[in-house]
């Protein structure tokens, strides 16, 4: 109450009137006052003469606005001030006034508003319009006092004050039509009411703004300060706990919704930033209040949902409370705030004080929840944060002065250089010729501090500049390459020879050397023919033998023999280099080859011969030496030496290897050394043992022990998914080998393996996958015949490190995104009747016009032809005749007035803003859609058509108004607008009855007047099966004469079934919308429902055609054998039944002549005798089954056939009998396309075939036409248009500059057909792309790097001095400095160097090395060391 009395109404302009008004109590209590209205009046609405006994002071002129240009064009004066708000918190509004000058009518408004006072009101405030209700407590309401309370979100009136009496009375009363001005319309908007009218305002509370809060809670947001978090759960009830964490949902988040399937229950847990938790059960449906957050709970029979708008004002704990029976599924969704954003610091200090400096910035995380600046691997969570890159400018530019005082040689006049980049030496290339050979090297900022040692440091503060490539390409030379010389003559001087040539390998110098690929050498031999004929004796050798000394090759030592190709042919060995002991043998090896013809052998280059080269040398030994010839005993000494050595030394088994095997049977094998007889120690060189002594290898076997069980494992499966977090996964097995000698292995139990067992999965790819698209799977047909359409949801989504899945704007996702339609082809549609009305009967007055019907069926190409009606004779042919009226005819008289009303049902499928409608007929439609009804007449002016509603005028509201052309327009229908419409043009009169989907409230009309009602609620009842279908319209249009007759005829179950499977068909002018949500009736509706079994009709089928289709539920009388029989079965049911089919009672078996069509209906090929019975369909899903039959009769003889009642006489024309009277087509497969595009055709082979599959003969074509009609041979094919890239004229060349004088141009690059018609980048994907960028000369880009003057050397010796200047992108023409990166194509000189490098003395010379040395004593700072080293002389003095 507070706000309602606070503030002085009397001087902002406002009396509070009260509108008294008598209630006379009509039950035993007293006549009682009540308050029925009460609201604010503006001043200028009063009398103008000054209010005396009120005391109050004529307004003062000064006081007013001054007028604005606007005001001085019209009429108006200036707007006075603004008015106190009418509220003090939670939102008010305040007004501004102004007058009209003259007593003429000024255009516009004399009052504006605005908003006030957007704060937030104290917890204990109250509601505002609880407020208004409460303050009519004191007074009576048909004798009574009442508590009242608000009655919230009418959708009629929002802004009437309608209250309701505490209790369980049910009154709700409106006492007064407008509340206060600032009152909110509904509870979960701004919108608010002012002077009785809802007034839009945006969250920027301003009035008539259409801003709105993006997910995260910003006004006007893009969205980026937060993100989209979903996630699943899986109880565990196994593990033994009695309750477990969900999820946490941290503090300010939004849109939470977490539902819950299964027996388990939910909990939340809260915990405040200062660490203070509660908790709320969650017993009951209803609200609940959690640290100022509105929790909405709702439980279910099978499930839980739990809704938290949010903001959240703390961090909240979703826990499940384990309860027994199967585990709980749990999903959630909401969008958490980025709490840790990036935040640019300012520059740092200048690295000097003077001279010229730099200054970088950085960027630091911060945490928004507690303001304070935190480590960077919080920023580094979220992949929407871009961390900034540092910026650098350049700073104390100016020279360094003697009269600057400290400030010189701050800091310590020690030069801190750049950080800079540094790179290692390149690696070795990856390949060693041809090009694409690459070679690498690492790039780090290093850093140097004042002693010159350099550090690595972090990267950004090198940013400034460009990184140096880590990368370059390396041995971009031509490989060497195999060049052959010149053909020699043929080796014969008649008939066929062969001829040689000298192959080279040539590298990229021109120098012949090694390197080139042997399998693609070119051959250097041929056969050549020299057109002479050779006359040879007869008792000539062949042309092929060989010579004498060929044998006499074959029987040396070398069994190497020359041959027809190159190869190395060693020479025999010339004899030992010595007589006694070891020395050498040499012979030659050459590449050579025989020439047949000729039999004669060629020397080639080494490199024409594959393979290794055998050894020209080798050592060789006769027999020992005993003197030498200059009879030298050296030889002699040697000799004995080793005789005796030989004698010392023999060979010993000592010991055995360690075992091959740990158990299960391995080897050992006996160690042989060299033994010293004497010693019995083992030689240090084996050479001491006469080496053809050594004794044989010796083996033993060793741990022939069992092994025990022991754990085997397979090879790593490849991961499951290669980024985001995938799964490896291997096989253990706990295995036995009996013995060492069994191949086969035993599998064991786990528990008979006592070692761990190793881990059967491993997490692998744990990284972020970059943004890509995600399809699902295609939905179902648009057609069941015909061309259709397939849609699917193509979304942009990222998969994090942690498994969860992130979705993100389309614009993340490569540019190409995959389609999510596409045409789809099902089987041929039937032929139907079209029908057109014909010409009036008469030219002038009344006449009648007939329903003309025509056969037409759709093409392959989605075009409709006429065809012969003979193939439309199984479906009614329509027969309709209506009046048509013309002109009036001469002498006739006027007619009166009439109405074209129109004999409808419209049923709302869908939620639509706007529905038009014609008189005559009733209609079914979803509250809040705008509807126009529509009166059309003759012979009457439009301006005379008068409107009843439920038999009175109807008056004008602000939702509802006739206009000057008698069309009826109602805003957002409510419960109040159901009835009857009655349009009134002179005489005659038609009706439209209206009725309100969900809406209690019935019309006046009988249900003998208006029997759709129950219909149209069973029709929406099934509608969920087919409302996702956005082929179907959104308002449904009956003939209410056909409806009528279809429920007489048939159940109302049937027929529902029947419209509900055509719906996809349907064809009206309705526009797109949702999907409605709210059922005909109260009723308990669901999308589950039992299966229903669609019956098309009820009589005997007794078709001739070739291929037939029939429904089940008819019996089937074939008179004549037909190639193929459909059974169609349609159902309805969710969820989507399962169907099956009996043959006679028994389950049906399928072969290649009788099988299962994807539909579920049944086919048969050439049916006959054999396959005749009783055939049921059965449909089932979980909630029930339903079943249908049919009888199937084949008749092929004379006489009478009965089946289940009713007869037809079988064919007499017969010549044969049993399985030779089945005739058929058969068709081949098709040929290939004559044309890949433009259009080409195909053929295939047509036969007429007679007899069972087992003996089929072919026919004359003749004898077939009798079962049907010949299947086409020819088609068209490949109609898509050929297609080729086209491209646009190239742009400006104004883009980034590239090179000197050189810019970027671009132009773009679509694939188009021959007709020059757009299409799909897909049609020209074969063939190359034009380049859509070029370089291009422009003198935009004639740019240069100017250099400034150095500035003094900082030192003048030692390696700390370094000098700048300024480094600026000019323009060539003019000097005009531009941007920097415009010149970066070419090289930036540098903008400082270091300088006066030569070295300060000897060590242990005592001088200065800076020339700030004078101020370093005047300062008294030589006590520093750094200070003491630098400036020696001048601190020795000091």
């Amino acid at each position: 109450m507070g706000e309602m009395t606070g503030g002085s109404w009397g001087a902002t302009g406002l009396v509070l009137l009260a509108v008294w008004a008598k209630v006379v109590a009509r039950a035993d209590h007293d006549d009682a006052v009540f308050i029925r209205e009460f609201t604010l009046i503006r001043r200028d609405h009063l009398s103008e003469e000054p209010l005396h006994d009120a005391g109050l002071k004529p307004e003062d002129p000064s006081s007013r606005i001054a007028r604005s240009e606007e005001d001085r064009d019209t009429l108006w004066d200036a707007w006075g001030s603004w008015s106190e708000c009418s509220r003090t918190c939670g939102g008010g509004a305040s007004y501004s006034l102004r007058r009209c000058l003259t007593s003429k009518t000024c255009e516009g408004q004399n009052i504006k508003y605005r908003t006030c006072s957007n704060v937030d009101c104290p917890l204990d405030a109250g509601d505002f319009r609880a407020q208004q209700c409460s303050a009519h407590a004191d007074v009576r309401y048909q004798g009574r006092y009442h508590d009242w309370l608000p009655v919230y979100n009418d959708p009629e009136n929002p802004c009437a004050l309608k209250c309701k009496a505490k209790g369980s009375s049910g009154l709700v009363v409106e006492l007064a039509p407008k509340v206060l001005d600032g009152t909110r319309c509904y509870t979960e908007s701004l919108d608010m009411c002012i002077s009785g009218a809802c007034q839009i305002v945006g969250c920027d509370h301003e009035l008539g703004s259409a801003a709105k809060e993006d997910n995260c809670g910003v006004c006007s947001g893009d969205g980026s300060s937060c993100r989209l978090v979903r996630g699943n759960y899986k109880s565990q009830h196994a593990s033994g706990k009695i309750e477990d964490t969900v999820v946490i949902i941290p503090f300010k988040s939004r849109h939470v919704r977490l539902v819950l399937k299964g027996p388990d229950h939910l909990s939340v847990e809260s915990k405040t930033l200062q660490g203070v938790k509660s908790q709320v059960a969650l017993n009951k449906s209803g609200q609940y209040h959690l640290e100022n957050t509105t929790l909405d709970y709702q439980k279910l029979a099978d499930k839980e949902v739990l809704r938290i708008p949010g903001p959240l004002r703390a961090d909240f704990t979703i826990q499940v409370q384990f309860a027994s029976g199967a585990d709980s599924v749990i999903q959630y969704i909401f969008y958490q705030p980025i709490i840790h954003r990036w935040r640019e610091t300012d520059f740092f200090p200048c690295s000097v004080t003077c001279g010229g400096g730099y200054q970088l910035t950085s960027a630091e995380c911060f945490d928004m929840r507690s303001g304070r600046v935190v480590v960077d691997q919080y920023c580094h969570y979220y992949p929407e944060n871009i961390k900034p890159k540092p910026k650098l400018q350049e700073c104390n530019m100016e020279p360094c002065l003697a009269s600057d005082g400290y400030k010189q040689i701050m800091p310590y006049d020690l030069y801190h250089p750049l950080p800079r980049w540094e790179s290692s030496p390149w690696t070795a290339c990856s390949t060693s010729c041809g090009g694409g050979g690459i070679q690498s090297r690492s790039v780090s900022c290093v850093e140097e501090d004042m002693q010159g040692t350099i550090t690595a440091t972090e990267e950004w503060k090198c940013l400034y500049a460009p990184k140096t490539a880590i990368l370059q390409p390396c041995n971009t030379f031509d490989c060497p390459t195999w060049l052959a010389q010149d053909w020699s003559p043929c080796t014969v001087t008649c008939g066929q020879g062969l001829r040689y040539r000298v192959v080279l390998c040539i590298d990229h110098r021109g120098l012949h050397a090694g390197g080139c690929n042997p399998s693609t050498k070119p051959h250097i031999k041929e056969e050549c023919l020299v057109t002479v004929p050779c006359y040879k004796a007869l008792d000539t050798l062949p042309v092929e033998a060989k010579p004498p000394w060929h044998k006499q090759a074959i029987e040396l030592e070398e069994e190497i023999a020359v041959t027809e190709e190159p190869n190395f042919i060693p020479s025999p060995w010339q004899p030992c280099s010595r007589t006694c002991g070891t020395g050498t043998q040499r012979r030659t090896v050459k590449c050579q080859l025989l020439l047949p013809f000729s039999q004669t052998v060629a020397d080639l280059p080494d490199d024409e011969c594959v393979g290794v080269k055998p050894p020209e040398s080798q050592p060789c030994y006769r027999t020992p030496c005993h003197k030498t010839e200059g009879g030298d005993d050296v030889e002699e000494d040697e000799m004995e030496e080793m005789v005796q050595g030989e004698g010392l030394h023999e060979w010993e088994y000592d010991g055995f290897t360690q075992c091959s095997e740990s158990c299960g049977g391995g080897v050992q094998e006996a160690v042989v050394i060299c033994m010293n007889k004497q010693t019995k120690e083992a030689a240090s060189d084996q050479s001491l043992c006469v080496s053809a002594r050594r004794p044989p290898p010796l083996l033993q076997d060793c741990k022939t022990q069992p092994c025990p069980p022991r754990w085997e494992t397979g090879q790593w499966s490849s991961c499951s998914a290669s980024c985001g977090v995938g799964l490896m996964s291997r096989t253990v097995t706990c295995t036995h080998q009996p013995s060492r000698d069994s191949n086969s292995t035993e599998i064991l139990r786990n528990d008979d393996c006592h070692d761990p067992k190793p881990n059967p999965i491993q997490a692998c790819n744990r990284f972020d996958c970059p943004p890509m698209w995600e399809a699902q799977d295609w939905g179902q047909c648009s057609g069941s015949c015909g061309n259709g359409l397939q849609r699917r949801l193509v979304q942009c989504k990222q998969r994090l490190a942690d498994g969860s899945i992130l979705e993100l704007p389309d614009t993340f996702c490569p540019s190409k995104s995959p389609a999510n339609q596409r045409t789809c082809t099902q089987q041929q549609c039937p032929p139907q009747w079209v029908t057109s009305w014909s010409q009036c009967s008469v030219t002038c007055g009344n006449g009648i016009q007939r329903l003309e019907a025509v056969c037409r069926k759709q093409g392959e190409d989605g075009r409709y032809h006429t065809i012969d009606s003979n193939n439309c004779s199984s479906l009614a042919r329509p027969s309709r005749v209506r009046p048509c009226s013309l002109s009036l005819c001469k002498n006739s008289l006027k007619p009166g007035p009439t109405i074209l009303a129109q004999r409808n049902v419209y049923i709302q499928w869908r939620k639509s803003k706007k529905v038009h409608l014609v008189v005559g007929g009733s209609a079914y439609l979803l509250p809040w859609t705008t509807v126009l009804l529509r009166c059309p007449t003759r012979h009457i002016h439009k301006g005379n058509i008068r409107w009843l509603k439920d038999g009175k005028p109807m008056m004008s509201l602000p939702q509802l108004s006739v206009t000057s052309v008698g069309l009826v327009k109602i805003q957002q229908i409510g419960e109040s607008d159901t009835g009857t419409y009655t349009c009134v043009a002179g005489q005659a009169q038609e009706h439209l009855v209206m009725q309100v989907i969900g809406n209690k409230r019935k019309t006046s009309v009988t249900e003998d007047t208006h029997p759709y009602d129950r219909f149209v609620e069973h029709l929406l009842q099934v509608k969920s099966a087919s409302e996702d279908d956005l082929s179907i319209p959104n308002v449904l249009i009956l003939d209410s004469q056909k409806l009528e007759e279809n429920l007489r005829r048939q159940q109302g179950e049937q027929l529902i079934g029947q419209l509900v499977s055509q719906l996809p068909h349907y064809e009206t002018n309705g526009s797109p919308l949702h999907h409605p949500q709210i059922p005909l009736r109260k009723t308990h509706s669901t999308r589950s429902r039992i299966p229903v079994i669609i019956q098309r009709s009820r009589k005997v089928g007794m078709v001739t055609s070739s291929d037939v289709v029939v429904h089940i539920g008819s019996p089937v009388l074939l008179r004549k054998p037909v190639a193929t029989l459909e059974m169609k079965c349609e159902t309805l049911g969710y969820p989507k039944p399962f169907l099956s089919w009996m043959k006679n009672g028994k389950q049906l078996h399928y072969n290649s002549r009788i099988d299962l069509l994807p539909t579920g209906s049944l086919r048969i090929q050439s049916p006959n005798r054999a396959d005749e019975g009783l055939y049921t369909c059965t449909a089932r899903n979980r909630l029930g089954s339903s079943s249908l039959s049919s009888w199937l009769q084949v008749t092929g003889s004379k006489g009478r056939n009965c089946v289940q009642g009713v007869c037809s006489d079988r064919s007499n024309q017969s010549l044969c009998s049993g399985q030779d009277c089945f005739l058929r087509w058969r068709v081949d497969p098709w040929e290939p396309c004559s044309a890949s595009c433009g259009g080409g055709s195909q053929t295939r082979r047509v036969r007429c075939m007679r007899g069972p599959e087992d003996k089929l003969r072919e026919m004359e074509n003749h004898h077939c036409f009798g079962v049907g009609r010949r299947p086409p041979d020819t088609r068209i094919c490949n109609i898509l248009p050929c297609a080729s890239w086209a491209t646009t004229a190239w742009g400006l060349c104004n883009s980034q500059c590239v090179g000197p004088s050189l810019a970027a141009q671009h132009r773009r690059v679509y694939c188009q057909d021959s007709n020059g018609t757009k299409v799909a980048y897909r049609m020209c994907s074969g063939l190359q792309l034009p380049s859509s960028t070029r370089n291009c000369s422009t003198d935009a880009c004639a740019l240069q790097w100017r250099v400034g003057p150095w500035t003094q050397c900082t030192a003048t010796c030692g390696r700390h001095g370094f000098q700048s200047r300024r480094v600026v992108c000019t323009q060539q023409a003019t000097g005009r400095p531009t941007l920097e990166h415009q010149c970066l194509w070419k090289p930036r000189p540098p903008s400082w160097q270091r300088c006066n490098l030569s070295s300060c003395g000897r060590a242990g010379e005592c001088r200065d090395s800076t020339r700030y040395c004078e101020k370093v004593r005047q300062l008294e700072l030589c006590t520093l060391p750094q200070f003491k080293s630098r400036c020696c002389q001048s601190c020795l003095n000091s």
